[in-house]
């Protein structure tokens, strides 16, 4: 922590006085599981080591010096609000606001350490207030017994119990955080909720903070006002609130939180104990089957916790005792209906969405536990997407006199608040159509067109890329042709005229670029939105008629392989680091081969394998512009996967589902972590935990390419499809797409402008598809569709907006079509042989041009074909759509 010291506001808070009384020294303790390390003066916790492995700790004992002064907070710490019943005012109280050491009390059986905590809280705290460490079931309990000791009745409206583990990464290097740093991740479900804290390296052992007797997770609030410096490295640290009343009537009152807010009455006299215990675990994913040996409820949900309106989803219930009632809030916005037991005892049940919006459903046991599961509704993926498609090309078509930026035609950034198009911003990038915030709009118009194509938005985005795209922001002649530009907005007021800038936007700021600036090209991050935008025009013109010139499909196909050699050639130092959306590269270099333009393909082939070389020679290959990110990933371990690398692929996709968590909350459920986003790519601007920005979908790549390989792989599949469908989870009914929703429980809303949200429908685009499995103990599911079985025939119909793709996990089969659209796929069990009904022809899609692929090798699985068709042109089976009915294709082995 020396380090950190050097390093302001670090420098600030270390010189605050310390009061922790770490002088008086610590006392250690066998806690079952860990080794358990306590400050002898306030009794928190100094450490928190699993006994599996060395020098890791999941608390931050390497910062306890730097913060241990007054107002930061440790585990073992508690938060209150309470107010005698009668009155309206709340006061609060707080262990962690003015320390002096507490009082140690006689310890009883199994009791590690005890403490009356009156000594630190202020004199007219009306509760008395013990904490106990203790074992109970050889696991470690933090225990807080509350008493009532005035003659009058006290509502207690907030419980806060803190929950500080490390994830501070300020001053550590990438392999240093994946050694030592933690994330950890809320189900905010009540008496069922649990925090998971897993190592950023994916490995084990992770940690289960979990209820022992009735503390329920309530909601998860920030601790905004501990002093540890905020940023980039560190996202700051959260309580779990077991009552919340108090913050919603105030501090909260413009949200609806995901739980209903409680307090609860105590009586004078009256003694109320609330306890958590500290279960060790494997990796994240053995964290269910941990819980289930500890006898917690665990719920799995099928797609996931993002429903559209046209899915037969299902529910599985895994709980010792009966369940007593299924509630649904609002009423009627789930319909839940039982199917009987599964083979070993789940509870399985059936769900329908009916009404758009959140939705909590609520299940009470017999034994009186409460568990809460968050919903999201959305209309069917494919009205989704339309209206997503539709809002872009109108209400975000930038269409007007733009003489000095020259910005017109495109789709440009979105406030959905103000309902306008952001034309400035003191964030150049977001008016200025690059980087993320600002390319987002136009690039997620363009990859819509690849889910589904709609002429006349083709024909306005082909405007766009033909002048403003390709010639304004990707230069199109000269000695850095492909090169891209940074911004087409920037802040030049002494050459400008006197009125070309709003005179309430604060350009006085970094972020405000000058023209050399906004026209810099050595940002390696720009050139895949570009590279996208070339790829789909190909793609559109190839397979497709009327729709692109048929005849230009080349060209574009080489101008998206010329922006990847631009990219390495042109902003070779980003470029080194795995790109957002990198993927793309991938998917050009395929089609160059597929075409036969060999010159073209090994010349990118190459420069690609002199990255992932690079990347093979580190042990996390994954950095960054920052100290550490979620980003990388996607492309490294594409790459590393393609390659050969497998070490380097597995070492990637280990670091995702760390943070990537699979719980029964649809925020949370697949949304990869990322925290500063919304200070580059949004409207309120702070460090909070993003849900399902672009993180979600792009990780979602490598999370489903791997489960194609390792179809046994159920978790796998559960992450990918909750990163896919929390994409498009925010978009609005109108078809606005936010940058993000705020998981504030302040706020709790899509954030107000469109941003970066481009980026993750990318990977929504490229990555669509229809799963469907045999689980051993669900039986036969489909993920993007709705299924039924008639003897050994299971039948899906698609509910996907592409219903271009499936893979059969039986089989290993992944069927993917560049044109034409499958209706329902047909899979005999017994014989392996599929029937494909694909949809009519219409005026764009004469041809359908399908492909099959084997990614993982299943046992006795032979090679699939198309059945009386040896005909292939790109490595695909090209046949005519009829225009009066469906057309059926068999594959067999």
């Amino acid at each position: 922590m020396e380090v950190l010291l050097a390093q302001s506001p670090w420098i600030a808070l270390g010189k605050k006085p310390s009061t922790l009384g770490l002088e008086n020294g610590f006392s250690t303790y066998n806690a079952g599981a860990f080794n358990l390390k306590l400050v002898k003066s306030s009794q928190t916790v100094a450490g928190l080591q699993p006994k599996t492995v060395k020098d890791f700790d999941f608390v931050p004992s390497d910062s306890l010096k730097v913060r241990s002064s007054d107002g930061l907070y440790h585990l073992g710490d508690i938060n209150l609000k309470l107010r005698y019943v009668g009155e309206e005012t709340w006061k609060s109280y707080s262990t962690a606001a003015k320390r002096s050491p507490v009082k140690n009390i006689p310890i009883g059986k199994n009791v590690l350490a005890a403490a009356d905590l009156a000594t630190t809280l202020p004199a007219d705290m009306p509760l008395q207030v013990k904490r106990t460490w203790e074992m109970l079931n050889g696991k470690l309990v933090l225990r807080f017994e509350l008493k009532n000791k005035t003659n009058k009745n006290i509502e207690i409206g907030a419980l806060g119990i803190p929950m500080i583990f490390d994830n501070i990464l300020e001053s550590r290097t990438l392999e240093q955080t994946h050694a030592k740093n933690v994330f950890y991740d809320p189900y905010i479900g009540k008496d069922a909720g649990y925090l998971q804290v897993t190592r950023l390296s994916g490995h084990a052992p992770s940690l289960i903070v979990a209820p022992v007797g009735h503390t329920p997770f309530e909601a998860y609030n920030p601790l905004n006002d501990d002093r540890t410096p905020r940023g980039i490295a560190f996202e700051g640290f959260y309580e779990w609130m077991v009552y919340s009343k108090a913050y919603a009537e105030n501090e909260w009152k413009n949200a609806e939180q995901w739980n209903t807010p409680t307090s609860t009455i105590l009586k004078s006299g009256e003694t109320r104990s609330y306890a958590l215990q500290f279960i060790l675990s494997g990796t994240a994913k053995n964290i269910e089957s941990k819980l289930i040996e500890n006898k917690r409820p665990v719920v799995i949900s099928v797609p996931g916790y993002v429903l559209p309106k046209d899915v037969e989803g299902k529910l599985f219930v895994n709980y010792p005792k009966k369940i007593k009632t299924i509630q649904v809030q609002p009423e009627n916005a789930l319909k839940v209906s039982a199917s009987g037991l599964t083979k070993n005892g789940w509870k399985s049940y059936s769900i329908k969405a009916n009404t758009w919006g959140r939705a909590r459903l609520s299940i009470t046991y017999e034994d009186g536990l409460e568990q809460s599961i968050n919903y999201k509704v959305i209309e069917a993926e494919s009205d989704v997407i339309a209206n997503y498609g539709s809002f872009l090309t109108t209400k975000q078509w930038f269409n007007q006199a733009d003489p000095i930026f020259e910005r017109s035609p495109s789709v440009i950034t979105y406030d959905n608040e103000k309902q306008q198009q952001v034309t400035q911003d003191n964030r150049a990038w977001i008016a200025g159509l690059s980087d993320e915030g600002g390319a987002g709009s136009w690039l997620g118009a363009i990859m819509k067109q690849l889910v589904q194509p709609k002429k006349e938005e083709v024909d306005k985005l082909k405007q766009f890329v033909d002048s403003v795209m390709f010639g304004r922001i990707q230069l199109k002649t000269g000695p850095q042709k492909y090169g891209v530009k940074k911004s087409l907005f920037y802040y030049a007021p002494d050459s400008l005229p006197k009125d070309t800038y709003a005179a309430n936007i604060n350009f006085k700021t970094w972020s405000a670029w000058p023209k050399k600036e906004a026209d810099n090209l050595g940002r390696s991050y720009n050139y895949p939105h570009v590279a996208a935008a070339h790829w789909v025009m190909y793609r559109l013109a190839r397979n497709y008629s009327g729709l692109v010139e048929q005849q230009s499909w080349k060209q574009h196909l080489i101008d998206a392989a010329e922006t990847g050699m631009a990219m390495v050639n042109i902003a070779p130092y980003y470029a080194q680091f795995g790109q957002m959306e990198g993927t793309v590269f991938y998917l050009i270099l395929t089609d160059l081969k597929n075409e036969g333009l060999t010159e073209e393909a090994t010349r990118l082939e190459n420069e690609m394998k002199k990255r992932a070389n690079h990347w093979r020679t580190l042990q996390y290959p994954f950095g960054s512009e920052m100290p550490w990110d979620s980003t990388g990933q996607e492309e490294v371990y594409v790459w590393s996967s393609y390659f050969g690398y497998q070490d380097k692929a597995n070492v990637t996709l280990d670091a995702i589902l760390a943070y990537m968590p699979v719980v029964p909350h649809w925020a949370y459920n697949g949304n990869a972590r990322r925290y500063w986003d919304f200070l580059y790519g949004g409207k309120l601007s702070r460090i909070e935990r993003m849900i399902h920005h672009y993180g979600s979908a792009l990780n979602a790549i490598p999370v489903l390419m791997d489960y194609r390989k390792h179809p046994d792989d159920f978790y796998l599949l559960r992450t990918g499809y909750g990163g896919l469908l929390g994409s498009i989870s925010n978009i609005t009914q109108e078809g606005f797409a936010p940058a993000a929703f705020h998981a504030y429980p302040s706020t709790l809303k899509n954030d107000g402008i469109s941003g970066d949200y481009g980026s993750g429908f990318f990977g929504y685009a490229v990555n669509t598809s229809s799963y469907i499995l045999l689980h051993p103990e669900f039986g036969w599911l489909a993920f993007g569709g709705n299924l039924n079985k008639a003897g050994n025939i299971i039948s899906v119909k698609l509910t996907t907006a592409a219903k271009s793709s499936v893979y059969i996990a039986p089989a290993g089969l992944w069927v993917t079509l560049d044109a034409g659209t499958i209706d329902e796929v047909d899979y005999n069990a017994s014989s392996g042989e599929i029937h494909l009904k694909l949809n009519k022809a219409n005026d764009y899609t004469p041809n359908a041009v399908l492909r099959l692929a084997q990614p993982a090798k299943v046992n006795g699985v032979g090679i699939y074909s198309v059945k009386g068709n040896n005909k292939k042109k790109r490595g695909a089976y090209q046949f005519p759509l009829s225009k009066e009915h469906l057309t059926e294709i068999i594959l067999q082995k």
